[in-house]
């Protein structure tokens, strides 16, 4: 029995596999279930064994890298956990973030992401906000950051030094954007 769920699950990840790489090239729209179970080598019976539709294969792929924020419930506060948490897992996940947070990416997908995240910092940052509006404005921008930065930096190189955007970002979020430029400006203005 064990040989057999191998085996099924080998099956799964080629078929995710297939979808992923036509995914990265054409996004989900161009698609079909005859080009992944080709591109894999399997029939199309094999494919439904496993997913419903294409839509099905992408939702079974997110819902794999998402964080188990369950795993983190009891941690002490501070932006530390975050900031490295956030990381080894997206260093982790680099060939699906890159492309789902990218400009052809799935929107739906970044506000999984981000609700995990604030999940994990709200009962942190509750007693430092009375305003909820304030709170979750400030959980938007710095995890909305994080995943730019993230996003913007293994763009630019296949192994970014981590320690350095965990510094930049840690800068960031304690002396803020405009302390970094020698000069003002006034909102509104």
């Amino acid at each position: 029995m064990k040989h057999n769920s191998r085996i099924s699950a080998q099956t799964k990840k080629n078929l995710m596999d297939s979808f992923w790489n036509l995914y990265s090239e054409e996004g989900i729209e161009k698609i079909s279930v005859r080009e992944i179970v080709s591109k894999a080598g399997y029939n199309r019976s094999t494919f439904y064994e496993y997913f419903t539709d294409v839509y099905d294969v992408l939702e079974q792929i997110e819902s794999s890298i998402l964080p188990d924020i369950g795993k983190h419930q009891n941690v002490k506060p501070g932006f530390t956990l975050p900031l490295n948490h956030f990381t080894e897992v997206y260093n982790r996940n680099k060939k699906y973030f890159v492309v789902l947070f990218g400009k052809d990416g799935d929107p739906s997908f970044q506000d999984k992401y981000k609700n995990v995240y604030k999940t994990l910092m709200r009962p942190h940052l509750q007693s430092l906000y009375e305003d909820d509006f304030i709170l979750e404005c400030t959980m938007e921008y710095a995890i909305s950051a994080m995943i730019g930065v993230m996003t913007y930096c293994y763009t630019q190189e296949e192994d970014p030094d981590i320690e350095k955007m965990l510094q930049l970002l840690w800068n960031l979020m304690n002396n803020g954007v405009m302390k970094n430029f020698k000069w003002n400006v006034a909102i509104g203005e």
